[in-house]
């Protein structure tokens, strides 16, 4: 299991050693598992969901067995805990919520009166008709959010104003509608809830003992309020709750918190949202930020990890410094391989593979073999046509540009966006990348949308398959080596067994045009171009072996990556 790992014990290590030298993987996983893509907490549980859809959850007194699957359920896209009870909704065409937990306070929704539900997740019955695209929780609540109607649910503790009805008498109530109009809403390991409303504004309700909605003050927000920001909404990257804290990460890599002295950075408690005063001044870009009931972590873009908290061991119940966790140069650079961190109970950090980008994924290994390369840059072996369509100048100027201007280690993290989509250094790579007129390349610059420039181009094309049709006339297509190569080990085996002096041709009639078409598209793009007038039946039984006859990443779940575009 690759793409997770955690981080652990960022206390009581400090006490031997103030340097903490690698990610520890997490062993525990069965075999089927591709990928985690998530992972929550409460109390002493800890629960992961994969790739496929399957919920794994474990105590952490018994971390180190086997961890199995709950079994009969529908796969899962989402997942979410408040204090003693989890959510999960499912990845169906009408999407099910589920829930698991203590109901003591009618957190789950459940019409039934039992107060423990900790076997197994179990349907939350009365949202059958509802189409739910949103689940999160703060303490004893929980919250739903159709995204048709825009229409969201709760149900659980209503003290403080934690679900914003001010009319609800009830200490504890089932689940009802609560607010409408609502785009998004936000929880955490919290007593207060965030949400932007279908007016692009951002309301906030619930407990603010100490100013963590951001209010200018320190009373209960009893019903939804409009939250005032120095920055419109739509700059906001993420939005992060913990207890008596929000932070915001906007797009640009800035950090604002509202909230508790220890918490927040400041001498004294914020009632709204001011910069974080450990990186206001020194231009730091922060990459990304997550809580846990009390630890606070921040990641910036040159991998340094920073943690605030009010327990033993790095900090005094008084503290509200920030620390710098002291990472050795190998976990530094393992670090910027991650692009996704979670942070679970009070001394635990995920890191974890969050992209879905296989195409990225497999485009990396030309950094480490140079498949087929046809040039260089300071004896990196590169690939010409590449570094022209990503960054659209000719190699010679782009190659004289970086060995004039550039260190080996810029050039390095250049390419890692080139190949990978990943941005290793940012503040410099985009300054490269600005030289030559690309501005908010995340953004702008995607892997896959370079690539389908280059699909079956004739002009830049170093290699011609020939398949015949079904009236068994021969067609062309045209690839490029180095990308079929990098993706599929059949190419990259047929490839290397052609003698150079042999014709730029290979008869692949063994395979339907169709299929072979689509193949190739995916192995650009990541994506399938299946329309109403595809033969579907036929390509998805054509499909059905294609992962191991091609020799394609074995994690790859190609059939449900078909089902994704062919709607079937």
């Amino acid at each position: 299991m690759s793409n997770i790992k955690s981080l652990g014990n960022l206390y009581s290590k400090t006490k031997q050693s103030n340097k903490i030298q690698t990610l520890d993987p997490i062993k525990t996983f069965p075999e089927e598992v591709t990928k985690i893509v998530d992972v929550t907490d409460l109390d002493e549980y800890i629960v992961f969901l994969s790739s496929e859809g399957k919920l794994y959850q474990t105590h952490v007194e018994k971390y180190h067995e086997k961890l199995k699957a709950f079994e009969n359920l529908p796969p899962m896209k989402s997942i979410a805990s408040g204090y003693y009870h989890f959510l999960a909704l499912s990845n169906e065409e009408k999407p099910r919520v589920y829930g698991w937990g203590q109901n003591l306070q009618k957190q789950l929704g459940f019409t039934s009166n039992n107060y423990n539900y900790f076997e197994k997740p179990t349907l939350i019955e009365p949202l059958k008709e509802e189409n739910i695209g949103q689940i999160c929780c703060i303490g004893y609540c929980s919250f739903f959010l159709n995204k048709t109607t825009n229409v969201l649910f709760g149900c659980g503790n209503t003290e403080q104003g934690k679900l914003g009805k001010p009319e609800i008498e009830e200490e504890y109530v089932d689940l009802q509608k609560l607010h409408e109009n609502v785009a998004n809403v936000f929880g955490g390991h919290s007593d207060h809830t965030l949400m932007i409303k279908t007016d692009g504004k951002l309301y906030g309700f619930g407990s603010n003992l100490s100013g963590e909605l951001g209010l200018g003050h320190k009373k209960n927000a009893l019903k939804p309020t409009q939250i005032k920001l120095e920055f419109p909404v739509e700059d906001i990257s993420k939005i992060r709750l913990a207890y008596r804290l929000t932070s915001i990460l906007t797009n640009d890599g800035k950090l604002y918190v509202t909230g508790n002295q220890h918490r927040t950075g400041f001498g004294s408690d914020l009632t709204e949202f001011k910069q974080y005063p450990q990186f206001k001044n020194n231009n730091t870009i922060i990459q990304e930020i997550d809580c846990g009931y009390y630890l606070f972590a921040i990641l910036t873009q040159e991998n340094e990890i920073w943690v605030q908290g009010t327990y033993d061991g790095l900090y005094s119940e008084n503290s509200s410094v920030i620390t710098k966790i002291q990472t050795g140069t190998n976990l530094t650079n393992e670090i910027s391989s991650y692009n996704q961190m979670k942070c679970c109970n009070e001394d635990l950090i995920y890191f974890f593979l969050e992209s879905n980008s296989y195409l990225s994924q497999d485009l990396g290994k030309l950094l480490k073999n140079g498949y087929f390369s046809d040039c260089n840059i300071q004896d990196i072996p590169v690939h010409k046509i590449l570094i022209e369509t990503r960054i659209g100048k000719t190699f010679d100027l782009i190659k004289k540009y970086l060995e004039s201007n550039c260190k080996l280690n810029e050039i390095q993290d250049l390419l890692k966006w080139i190949y990978c989509d990943q941005m290793i250094n940012s503040k410099r790579t985009n300054e490269i990348l600005n030289h030559f007129g690309i501005q908010n390349a995340q953004k702008t610059k995607l892997l896959k949308n370079d690539l389908k420039q280059l699909l079956f181009d004739e002009q830049t094309s170093d290699f011609k398959l020939v398949v015949k049709n079904e009236e068994d006339e021969e067609e062309e297509l045209y690839i490029h080596k180095f990308i079929l190569a990098a993706r599929s080990g059949l190419f990259l085996n047929m490839f290397q067994n052609i003698e150079e002096n042999l014709q730029k041709v290979k008869d692949y009639s063994r395979k339907s045009l169709e299929t072979i078409e689509l193949l190739i598209t995916f192995l650009y793009t990541d994506e399938l171009p299946i329309t109403a007038d595809t033969d579907q039946e036929f390509i998805k039984e054509e499909f059905e072996d294609i992962v191991e006859y091609y020799q394609l990443n074995p994690r790859i779940p190609m059939m449900d990556i078909f089902k994704k575009y062919s709607k079937i």
